[in-house]
Formats: C-alpha cells, sequence, structure tokens
C-alpha cells in the first residue's frame, strides 16, 4: 500500500507574512479576486489588513461576507453566484475554518459545475478539476483548514453536517501569520486550539496513520501543550506557536484521517450549532478512554509530548496520564467538561448516535464503532 501526501504549493509562516499574499497573486497573474470571509472580521477590521495590501498594490477584487460558523448550503451556493459575478478567477480566504470551508466548496464548484447542488460532494467526490486558486489566510489557530483536503458543510434542512475530502480543494498557498490571529478571544483562542489537539491526537492514533504522520502529531501535541495556555492570555510567543503547531497537526491528518470525535462532534454542530472546537473538547478525553486499550503505546508518546514524565508507568498508569493531561489542559483554557453544560439535550443523544456512526470520520477509529457503542460515550460525556 502507498502512503500518500498532499500540501500546499507554497506555505509563508511568521509575523508580517500576509504581505506575501501580494507577491503570490502577482506572480499567478491573478486578475479578480474573490475575498472570503465572515461579517465579524470586516466588522473588527481584520480582513481589512488584508484588503488594504490588495489596495495597495492595484490588485481588482471584491468581497464575500456571507459566511457564518457551521456553513451552509446556502452560503455555499451564495457564494459561487458572487463569483461568477464578480467575475473573479481566485480566492483569498481570510478566517478561521468557516471561511476556509465556504472558499474551498466555491472554488470546487466553479471549476466543477456539475456539483452545483453542493451536497453531491460528500464524501469522496469524483471531481475532475482542481479549484480556482485559493491563498488561504487563517486568523484562528485550531482547524488547519489552509493545509487539509477536507471541508465540512451544513446541511440545515436535514439539520446535519457532511465532510467532504478532495485532493482538488488543497489551497495552493498558505499564508500562517500569528498578527492575523492576535484578536482572537479568549474563548475561541482555546476552543480552536483544542480542536487543533484533537486533530493532533486522533491523526495519531486512527488507522491510517504512519511514521511520517507519526512524526508530524507527536510535535504537534508537544507543540500545542505547551503554548495554548500562553496564547489564551494572548502571549505573543504562544500565538506564534499555536499558529505552527495548528498547522503541523493539519499537515499529518489531512493525509491519514480522523476519529470518532469528529464523527460525534458534527452533529452536534448540525443539531445546535455548537462551535466545533468545544464540541471536540468535551469529547475528545472520553473518546481516548474508549480507544486506550486499542492504541498500542501511543498513549505513552501522547503523555511525554504532554510534558508527563511516564518513568515507571505501566501501560493503564501512562494511558490514564494521558486522558488526565488532555482533561486538565482542556480545563485550564475554560472548556466545559460535560455535553449537557453546552446545550446538548438527553433525549437527543439516540438520533446523535446514528448521525455520529454515519460520518465518514467514524470510520477511521482506532477501535471499532457501532451505534450502540456511540451512545454509550455520548452517554458518558452528557
Amino acid at each position: 500500500m502507498a502512503n500518500r501526501m498532499i500540501l500546499n504549493e507554497t506555505s509563508y509562516f511568521g509575523s508580517g507574512a500576509i504581505a506575501e499574499i501580494v507577491t503570490e497573486a502577482k506572480k499567478r497573474a491573478f486578475k479578480k479576486i474573490l475575498v472570503v470571509t465572515d461579517p465579524d472580521l470586516l466588522k473588527f477590521n481584520v480582513t481589512q489588513k488584508v484588503t488594504a495590501l490588495l489596495d495597495e498594490a492595484g490588485l481588482p477584487y471584491e468581497v464575500f461576507s456571507n459566511v457564518k460558523a457551521n456553513p451552509s448550503v446556502a452560503c455555499v451556493k451564495d457564494g459561487v453566484e458572487v463569483f461568477k459575478k464578480a467575475e473573479a478567477d481566485s480566492i483569498v480566504a481570510v478566517g478561521g475554518g468557516s471561511a476556509m470551508d465556504t472558499a474551498k466548496a466555491i472554488g470546487i464548484i466553479i471549476n466543477n459545475p456539475e456539483f452545483a447542488d453542493v451536497t453531491s460532494l460528500e464524501g469522496v467526490a469524483d471531481t475532475k478539476n482542481p479549484c480556482v486558486p485559493i491563498i488561504a489566510v487563517p486568523t484562528t489557530a485550531g482547524t488547519a483548514a489552509e493545509v487539509t483536503i477536507n471541508y465540512v458543510i451544513t446541511d440545515e434542512e436535514k439539520k446535519r453536517k457532511f465532510v467532504c475530502v478532495d485532493p482538488h480543494d488543497i489551497p495552493v498557498v498558505a499564508v500562517v501569520d500569528c498578527d492575523m490571529m492576535s484578536s482572537m478571544p479568549k474563548g475561541l483562542t482555546a476552543s480552536t486550539g483544542m480542536d487543533a489537539l484533537t486533530h493532533a491526537i486522533e491523526g495519531y492514533t486512527t488507522l491510517a496513520a504512519w511514521e511520517l504522520t507519526d512524526m508530524m502529531h507527536l510535535k504537534a501535541i508537544e507543540i500545542i501543550s505547551r503554548s495554548l495556555r500562553k496564547a489564551v492570555e494572548n502571549d505573543p510567543q504562544g500565538r506564534e506557536d499555536m499558529a505552527l503547531g495548528q498547522y503541523v497537526a493539519g499537515m499529518g491528518f489531512s493525509n491519514v484521517g480522523l476519529g470518532v470525535v469528529h464523527g460525534m462532534a458534527h452533529p452536534l454542530g448540525a443539531f445546535y450549532d455548537t462551535p466545533h472546537g468545544i464540541a471536540n473538547a468535551v469529547l475528545l478525553p472520553y473518546v481516548m478512554e474508549y480507544n486506550a486499550t486499542y492504541t498500542g503505546d501511543k498513549f505513552k508518546y501522547i503523555a511525554e509530548a504532554m510534558g508527563v514524565d511516564t518513568t515507571g508507568m505501566d501501560e493503564d498508569a501512562y494511558r490514564k496520564a494521558a486522558v488526565d493531561a488532555v482533561r486538565q489542559l482542556s480545563k485550564d483554557v475554560g472548556i466545559p467538561e460535560k455535553l449537557h453544560e453546552i446545550g446538548v439535550k438527553e433525549e437527543d443523544l439516540q438520533a446523535l448516535s446514528e448521525s455520529a456512526f454515519a460520518d465518514v470520520c467514524t470510520g477511521g477509529n482506532p477501535r471499532p464503532c457501532t451505534v450502540e457503542s456511540i451512545l454509550e460515550i455520548y452517554k458518558k460525556a452528557f
């Protein structure tokens, strides 16, 4: 079996890296750019850091800001129409996972119009053409959407999220500038950071994991564990480290998949509009406990990457230590411990379990899952 790695053509890192957007846009001869972002980033003048550069360089653009958390089918369709009317040929996505997921779906549909219904993109869609070129500029340190081949869209009519996996959707350029993340409030920093940790841990333990991605995920766990608390306090070095750590996690999981934490988190977003990072953070320790005996000695290395001295620990001890370290980090950054605290309703657990079982991420879990086993995890987390 061949292991495949797909990454951006070019990536930039560090304070001030957004200046390279102009370099890349000119080098690639972009004629008209659609800037995909969300209303809050416009309101707080974050997107304007990018559009000011485009103005100064004389690069024509139009802004599409009708993006919300958990982007919907309707949102994507709106964006496709705006792209066409603007006669754009490229996209600069400025935002968190929602803006980037919207941009990916728009870009794919423009060059593969047979998927204009959006819902047919679910799973591994057989698109023929790469999406329009995207320069991705994350404003959160968590989703790593700028380096992944995945995106998630919400079907509001059916109250479900669906995952799209497509090598044709990866942005050609990622610009990871920690200055673009400095205005993130504490709660968002915490939830997106825990999302990144979930990516790293699930990517490390998923069935398709292999040595190269293991290296990426362990390093990501180490960086995130040492820097998330600082980032929540808006420490500049913590911000910069988190920007890198979440990207490294994305390099790995994009190529090997995830597990049932994400499978269970997606329905929470669809049912209750729960922020994705919070859903992951609440569920992660419970799923780790479920998976522990199916992960060999990997929890030992997770614990060590999170700063635990495992000397003298047996299997049970280091597995518990890894779970405890995750719980403590989550608690330290203010994440709730139980699902009922974030609005989940007990009467929905059966329907949530059925939806989670059908999620594309669940198949990658190291321990096999059934609707019943997922229901038991939800109940323990409730």
